[in-house]
C-alpha cells in the first residue's frame, strides 16, 4: 500500500517520532497507519529501555492543586538534559502524571506506576514519553495534601524548586500573604513550621556541635563546660531562626519575623519544598573525554 508525505507528517504529530522513523515505519507497514503506528511504539519501547541504565539527574518539580477536593500534589520527574527539562512537552508530561498523582492518591512511586493514564498504565506512559524525548525519564518523588484548609504551590525558575503550603483557619482576601509564605519557604529553605516540630535528637546535636566549636576556640580555654553550655542554649535562637519559618526573617521586609507578617490570618498547618536534583549523582564529563569515547567509537565501526 502506497502512502504520501502527508501520511507521513500524520503519524508524525500522532506518534511524537521522528521524520525519518515514522517514514521507515509507514514502509515496513506497507503504508498500514494503524500498523506503523504500533511499529513505532515497540521500537520506541525497545529504545526507551536501553536508557534505563542513564543517570537522570535533570528535571523538574511540578504542582496540582484539585480545590474542590482539597488535594494539592507536589512531584519530582527527572530527565537527563538541562535543555530538555525546559521544554514545554516535558513540563506537559510533569503536569499530567501529578494530576494522577491527585486523583488516585498512590502510597509510592511503585503503585503510582501502575495508575491509569491515557490507554495504559503510567509506567506504560513514562516509558513511551522516554522514546518520544530520547532521554531517560524517571519519577522520583512526590508529596500529596489532602485538606479542608487552603492550599498554595510556588514554582520557582521553571522547577527548579517548589513548595507547598497547607493552611488552617484562612481568611478570605489573605491569599497575597499566603503566596508570600511560599515564596519564603522557596528562598529560606526552613525545614519546621514552629520550634516546637524539632526533634530532641536534631537539638541535641546541634548543641553537641556548637559546644565542641566553642570548646575548641582559645579564648574560651578557661571556661568551665556549665558556662559554656549556657551560652550555647542562648545561641539555639539563630538555629530557631535558620529552620523554623515562624522565626525567620520575612524576606520582603527583613525587620518583621514571618510569624508577625501572618498574624491571625492563618495558620500554617505543614509545608513540603522539593529542590529539583538534590541528593542525585550528576553525570560529568568533560568534552575532550567526550569526543575521544565518539572517535574510539567510530573506529571500531
Amino acid at each position: 500500500m502506497a502512502f504520501t508525505a502527508k501520511d507521513v507528517m500524520n503519524l508524525r504529530e500522532k506518534s511524537g517520532a521522528g521524520m525519518l522513523e515514522c517514514k521507515k515505519a509507514l514502509t515496513d507497514a506497507d503504508g498500514d497507519m494503524e500498523k506503523a503506528a504500533e511499529l513505532l511504539r515497540e521500537r520506541g519501547i525497545a529504545k526507551a529501555v536501553k536508557k534505563e541504565g542513564r543517570i537522570a539527574a535533570e528535571g523538574a518539580v511540578g504542582a496540582y492543586v484539585c480545590e474542590k477536593c482539597g488535594t494539592g500534589v507536589l512531584l519530582e520527574i527527572n530527565c537527563e538534559s538541562d535543555f530538555v527539562s525546559r521544554g514545554d512537552k516535558f513540563h506537559e508530561i510533569v503536569d499530567s502524571v501529578a494530576k494522577v498523582v491527585a486523583e488516585n492518591k498512590p502510597a509510592d512511586v511503585e503503585a503510582l506506576n501502575e495508575c491509569k493514564l491515557g490507554d495504559g498504565t503510567v509506567k506504560d506512559f513514562i516509558t513511551n514519553q522516554t522514546a518520544i524525548i530520547g532521554e531517560k525519564i524517571s519519577i522520583r518523588r512526590f508529596e500529596i495534601f489532602v485538606t479542608e484548609g487552603k492550599l498554595e504551590t510556588y514554582i520557582h525558575m521553571g522547577g527548579k524548586v517548589g513548595v507547598m503550603v497547607e493552611a488552617t483557619n484562612f481568611k478570605a482576601g489573605e491569599e497575597e500573604t499566603l503566596h508570600d509564605i511560599a515564596l519564603q519557604i522557596a528562598a529560606a529553605k526552613p525545614s519546621y513550621v514552629t520550634e516546637g516540630e524539632v526533634p530532641a535528637a536534631v537539638l541535641d546535636k546541634e548543641k553537641e556541635i556548637m559546644l565542641v566549636q566553642m570548646q575548641n576556640d582559645p579564648k574560651n580555654a578557661n571556661k568551665p563546660k556549665e558556662i559554656l553550655e549556657k551560652i550555647v542554649a542562648g545561641k539555639m535562637g539563630k538555629f530557631y531562626q535558620d529552620n523554623c519559618l515562624l522565626d525567620q526573617p520575612f524576606v520582603k521586609d527583613d525587620g518583621k519575623k514571618v510569624k508577625e507578617v501572618i498574624g491571625s490570618k492563618f495558620t500554617v498547618a505543614r509545608f513540603v519544598r522539593f529542590e529539583m536534583g538534590e541528593g542525585l549523582e550528576k553525570k560529568s564529563e568533560n568534552l575532550q573525554d567526550e569526543v575521544a569515547k565518539q572517535v574510539a567509537a567510530m573506529k571500531k565501526n
